[in-house]
Parts: structure tokens; sequence; C-alpha cells
């Protein structure tokens, strides 16, 4: 069976996406932090699971194990175990290995055994709680854990055929369609279950796991509140309704992607309006130039418009997978660039920061500044944030490509390896991201290759030569056609990388009068360990001021000549003499690679000076 990052083959997608197991990066970026994820995160995450308890819960459910009580802090524990079989699963899609799959099956036999004869499966609520299922659906994340689970139980069934997990997904699955038949819909506090149970449907072609989906998303904003929630958990008004991102971020975005999920199966033409709405509001007025999501500690939420202080920024981990897998979905609706493009930035600017080099320590929130305190850790109380990137790691290979009806093959994202599509082959050569410069050769039946030219590249020079089409110019629909002439094409696609600044609008107040840069798809960083005369919050980067690179172990640094701005004194005349102003050069690095080394001030914005 192939595996697929969305397996639908769904009536009103514009693009399908290819196997995960058909893509192949041997690129020196992305390859070995997959190897890590395969060799390193997944097997220690397995034993945190252990010794924090997880695992022991079902034991405890199922009567293997007597005279514990509840481990952990939080009643959604279940779901790391989830999560955690669902990274596992996809490491199982690309290449085989017994000793994981062996430790597969024995925790879906824990699972299992856990299983209540009516289907339920929550070992939160167990013996003593056993009156408390189902009694308040807004806080205490039983779908939520239940979506998890039948997320894991169909990539297990798509990667290796077994239907141990799937069965045990089908049986919770009806159980909650029976607590909450159509007469009495239910909207879960924290979305997740709608796109699992999509999933579902795609490999039972059970009608009515859709149906369930949808009337979860269509209970929200009803009065009586069926949540009993507000904005926070987006039950405030009807999904329908809704143009603008809100509440907790992290259940926003899996909102977006259930619903997403079903205008892919259904072509539901009220949920794709409200769906470009909300988008409009996300990458206008409140996404973090990391592509980050969610400006407040206060309930893991999204502020304001415009609400993007850095320091104070707490763009969790789990919401820049969330945007990920909602960009997919909107990818395959629609076939347009721009999701893809935001895809790219997301992964490496909002994603990879969460997990250190290593592949053991994590970032839970990820603020674009910070004094030296913050740094990553090896597991979490509320350890939602490690299991979900490992997850999406091990799937990442099936978000390089997708084709449409006529055969053409979408490179949604770039490295170096081998893409396989039915028939055609594409190898590319490349050390993308530090070079936009990739060779490409394609040989088979495949009619042409839609290159997407990015969106910060798309306004530099002839990008593409070679193909049989010759040089052509960037594309204003963010994709570029390469026809195969004969079964074959050779091309290079060379995108322009050089650095850029970039400047937020100016209602962003926390962002006024600074500067951030880029280069090619990534955001950059000053930190202190680079800047031993200067505080790193105190430079100043002058307009006018060159900016060269710099090869580093690991990554490219940016290089300029700029300034240190020091008085000495909180409040102060703007004047020129009441500052000082010494010349400073600068060394910026990728921002995913930050606190990693000694720990000491970094900052993604700079103070800005006209030069």
């Amino acid at each position: 069976m192939k595996i697929m990052v969305d397996s639908s083959r769904s009536p009103h997608a514009r693009l399908r996406p290819v196997c995960v197991s058909d893509v192949t990066l041997t690129d020196s970026f992305w390859a070995p932090r997959i190897e890590t994820n395969r060799a390193v995160t997944i097997p220690s995450q397995h034993a945190h699971l252990e010794t924090t308890g997880r695992v022991d819960n079902f034991r405890r459910a199922s009567g293997r194990k007597v005279g514990l009580g509840f481990q952990g802090d939080w009643f959604f524990n279940d779901s790391d175990v989830y999560k955690w079989l669902e990274a596992a699963s996809w490491e199982l899609a690309c290449r085989p290995d017994p000793e994981l799959d062996t430790l597969c099956d024995a925790v879906i036999d824990e699972i299992a055994a856990a299983q209540q004869p009516d289907g339920y499966l929550n070992t939160y609520f167990m013996f003593e709680r056993e009156k408390e299922r189902w009694t308040n659906t807004r806080d205490l994340h039983e779908m939520y854990c239940a979506g998890h689970f039948i997320q894991a139980a169909v990539a297990h069934f798509r990667a290796t055929d077994k239907k141990s997990a799937l069965e045990i997904a089908i049986k919770l699955a009806d159980h909650i369609d029976r607590q909450f038949p159509t007469e009495k819909p239910c909207a879960c506090g924290h979305e997740e279950c709608e796109l699992a149970l999509i999933e579902l449907y795609r490999v039972t072609s059970e009608q009515k796991y859709l149906l369930l989906a949808q009337r979860m998303i269509d209970a929200r904003g009803q009065k009586p509140a069926l949540c009993g929630g507000g904005r926070y958990w987006q039950d405030h008004q009807p999904f329908v309704e809704q143009k603008e991102v809100t509440g907790h971020a992290v259940r926003m975005l899996y909102l977006c992607s259930g619903a997403t999920d079903v205008v892919l199966e259904t072509g539901n033409a009220a949920y794709r309006a409200a769906l470009d709405a909300i988008f409009e509001n996300f990458v206008t007025r409140r996404i973090y130039v990391t592509g980050g999501a969610g400006s407040r500690y206060e309930g893991e939420a999204f502020g304001s418009d415009w609400e993007l202080t850095s320091e104070r920024a707490y763009t969790e981990t789990c919401a820049a997978i969330g945007s990920v897998m909602w960009c997919w979905r909107m990818l395959l609706l629609t076939g347009e660039a721009k999701f893809a493009d935001l895809i790219e930035h997301t992964l490496y600017n909002a994603v990879l920061p969460g997990l250190s080099e290593s592949g053991r320590e994590y970032f839970y929130q990820n603020p674009l500044a910070d004094r030296g305190t913050h740094r990553r850790q090896e597991w979490f109380g509320c350890a939602c944030c490690p299991p979900n990137v490992a997850r999406l790691l091990a799937q990442l290979p099936g978000y390089f490509a997708a084709t449409d009806d006529s055969g053409k093959i979408y490179l949604t994202l770039y490295a170096q390896g081998e893409i396989r599509v039915g028939n055609t082959k594409i190898k590319i050569t490349s050390e993308y991201p530090w070079d936009g410069k990739l060779t490409l050769e394609a040989v088979g039946d495949a009619p042409a290759l839609m290159l997407r030219i990015p969106g910060w590249a798309a306004h530099t020079g002839p990008p593409i030569t070679g193909g049989g089409g010759g040089s052509s110019g960037g594309a204003t629909d963010g994709w570029r056609e390469v026809p195969l002439i004969d079964g074959k094409a050779t091309l290079t696609l060379d995108l322009a990388m050089e650095p850029r600044r970039i400047v937020a609008e100016g209602r962003a107040l926390a962002l006024r009068g600074q500067v951030a840069l880029a280069r090619g798809p990534l955001i950059y960083c000053v930190e202190q360990v680079d800047h031993e005369k200067a505080d790193a919050w105190d430079l100043t980067l002058p307009d006018d001021a060159p900016l060269t690179l710099e090869k580093k172990p690991g990554w490219v640094a940016l290089r300029a000549r700029g300034l240190a701005q020091k008085s000495g004194v909180l409040y102060t005349s703007p004047d020129p003499g009441g500052q000082t102003l010494t010349p400073t050069p600068i060394t910026a690095i990728p921002y995913f690679a930050w606190a990693n080394r000694t720990p000491g001030p970094m900052t993604v914005w700079l103070q800005r000076s006209p030069g």
C-alpha cells in the first residue's frame, strides 16, 4: 500500500500528493535531519513515553498493571502516544524496519487492550472517572485524543497493510458517531478529530465519518453554544461566518485543516469562502515574519491584528505544524503556489527551530527575541510538540511533489534527491537552501514538470535554462511549465539568493523602525555569541550597509557593517548627542539554528538606520 501526506483521491482536489516513499532526499540539509528523526528522535521519544508513564496509562486501563493512578499532569497524555505511533508509521512507510515494526505492534496491543467494549478509548476517564465521559467536550479533549489515534491508525494501515490499529479506530469512531448523532451534534474544544475522521472516511469509504466531521464543524457558533465556548474555542460564530484566525492558534489551524478536507471531498462553497477570508487575515495581519503563529502566552492564542511582539511571541511549534498541514490541504485544493511558498517558509523558520541539531531537545515556544534564558528541553509535562515534530519530519518527503489529472508533476519544495511518479523519474542536484541553483533531469511519460518559482525569487532574472524551452522569466502564477520532449528534460533552475531586508507594516507598532534579514527561504537572526563587543539587542543596521555572505559550518551567515547603539539611559533625547553609536560588525545566522551554542541575547529584528 502507498502512503501519502494527504492520501485522498478527493473529487475536488486540483493536485494530488505523491507517495512518501517515492521521494528520496539525498541533500545535506533535510536528509540528515530525517535520518536523525528516524535514528534518534523517534526512539528517544518512545523512551520518554515509557518513563513518564504515558504507555503505562494504557496498561492501567486494561488491568495489565494494577495499583497505579493516572500518570502525568495532563488529561490528554494519550495523544502523545498516538502522535508517536503516527510518526513511527510514516517511517515504516519510507523504509522497512523490523524492530520499529515490532515496537509499533506492541504499542498497538496495549491500546487495543485498553479500549472499552463499546469502543470508548481514553485512559484518563477510567475507573473513578468513568462517569465523567463526554461531560465536558469543551475542555477535556476526548475527541482531540480520539482524533490523534484515528490519524495514527490510518497511517499505520497505509504503511503496513495491517488492520490492528484501524479496527480500533473504526470502533472508536463508531462510538463517537453513536454518542453524537445528527440530532445531538457536538463541537470539541480542541479540534483534531475532524480531519482524522475524513482520513478514516478515505480508507473505509464510510460516508458517516465524513458527515460526522462536518457535523462537528457546523456545530460551532450555534446558540446555545454546543461547545459552551467563545472565540478562544472558535465557537463564537458558525464556521462559515468566521473571517479571521482567532483564539488558540493550534486549534484554529486544525479547524481550518479539517474544513479544507471537507471542501476537498464535497466542494462546500461556504466553507471555501470562509477559508479564503481566514487565510487572508492570517497572512496579512497575524503571522510572524518567521511564519510563526500565535502571539500570546495567554491561551497560546492569536492576538489582534498586527500584534506581533518579538520577545513575548508564543509561536508554538505545534501551531507552525498546524499551518503546514492547512497550507498543504489548500495547495491540493487550489494548486496555488502561494500555499507551497508558505509551507516552505514555515518549515525552515517556524517548525525547524523547534528541534535541536541533536534531535533530542525541543522548543515549545519560539520567540523572536530572547536574553539567553529560553533553551530547548528534552521533554515537557505538556509534550504535544515533540511527537508533532517527529510525525511531520517522518512524512516530510511527501511534501516535495504533487501531480494533477493530466499527469504533470509539480515540484512543490526543493532539495537534492530523486522523485519517482509513475514511470517518471526526476533527479535533482542542488545545495538548496544555501544555493539557489538546481539541476534537474527528468525521464518518463509525464507531459511536463511544473517548477515553483518562490515569491522571493519571482522578480529576479531568467531562472530557467534548458528543458527544451530555452530561457524563461519568472512565473506570475508561481509555476513555470517545462515540457518533457521525447520523454526527457534536462534543465537548470537558478533562483537568485541575494540577501534582502524586510520591514513590517507601520501598524505593527512593535516592529516600527526595525529591519529583518532574509536570504532565499531563510529568515536570519543575530546571536550574542557572534558579537563580543556589543549586546545583540543594541545592534543597528544602516539601510545602505552592504550584506555579504560568509560560509560557516552548518550554514551560510550574513555579514554587514553595523552600529552598536547604547546610551546607558532608559529614556533620553533623540538628538545625536543623546546616544552613542559605535561601528560594529554584524553577523546574522539562520534563525532555525539559534540556541545551539553559548546562551546569550538573540533577536530577529534589528534597529534600522537610514544610513
